[in-house]
């Protein structure tokens, strides 16, 4: 792939909820020429909107139509319950469904969970979407249960949550539409989140965008330590030592050889001079 047939942009759909962060800076390190535009939607909008080409690919939450789109499976959330800070159920570390059979549990239009049958008291009406369920549950009306990331998402001083056993879970998904190639992008962020290396061999525009300087960079640090290696071992340091200690002791020897052979000829000289000198009488 050369550079002019490497997509100009990428377009990821999330959903409420959901948090790409951690990906997008991934793909910002490995593909800093293809710009990532991130597209919210609604999780009741974001299939639509995958199929009619307003993104490549989204962060969406299943169940998706299999017949028209792709999906790979992420991670599956926590079911809990929000309820205000002051209410008896925060004395426990999880709440059962049947212990709010006494509650009025609100029922947003917009609700991810599916329930077939909902537990507790139904409200008067529905409301129109979470955010609005919040609101009615920081004013006493009710309860509300909701994935644990719309639950922070929320988040409000006066009101907390609690895990709830045997409920059902919402399940999130990298999807795209279905075609007999996919494309290279969508590749290339289906290897993000499921932590391909950069070299994988699926990285293909991520290797086409690899610029020149860097590649030369790479090479001359492998030459640096390649050759580095190689004067290391032939390093003459280490054997010139032992020369010059045996060049030192062999000139240190022969000088106290040869100051000891002139003190034993001055020594010998002087005797023999005083026994030949005549004795005066």
């Amino acid at each position: 792939m050369t550079g002019s047939d490497i997509p100009s942009s990428f377009r990821l759909a999330y959903v409420p909820g959901v948090t790409p962060t951690k990906w997008v800076r991934v793909w910002h390190e490995r593909l800093p020429h293809t710009p990532l535009e991130l597209v919210q939607a609604t999780a009741a909008d974001a299939p639509g909107l995958l199929v009619d080409g307003g993104a490549d690919a989204g962060l969406v939450r299943l169940p998706v139509d299999r017949d028209v789109l792709s999906a790979i499976p992420l991670y599956t959330e926590t079911t809990v319950v929000v309820i205000p800070k002051d209410h008896v159920a925060t004395a426990a570390d999880e709440v059962a469904p049947a212990e709010l059979a006494d509650e009025i549990v609100l029922h947003p239009l917009d609700d991810v969970l599916g329930w077939e049958a909902l537990p507790g008291r139904p409200a008067f009406e529905r409301p129109e979407t979470t955010a609005d369920a919040i609101e009615l549950v920081a004013a006493g009306v009710g309860v509300l249960l909701v994935p644990q990331s719309l639950a922070r998402l929320h988040h409000r001083k006066d009101l907390t949550y609690r895990p709830v056993r045997e409920a059902p879970e919402s399940r999130v998904a990298l999807s795209w539409p279905t075609a007999e190639e996919t494309p290279d992008l969508v590749e290339e962020f289906i290897g993000i989140v499921r932590g391909r290396t950069v070299n994988s061999t699926r990285g293909r525009v991520a290797a086409a965008q690899q610029r020149p300087t860097d590649k030369a960079k790479e090479k001359a640090k492998g030459k640096q330590r390649a050759g580095g290696a190689g004067g290391a071992r032939q390093k003459p340091a280490q054997g010139a030592r032992p020369g010059k200690r045996a060049g030192g002791q062999g000139g240190q020897g022969g000088k106290r050889a040869g100051g000891q052979g002139g003190q034993g000829g001055k020594r010998a000289g002087g005797q023999s001079g005083k026994r030949g000198k005549p004795r005066g009488r």
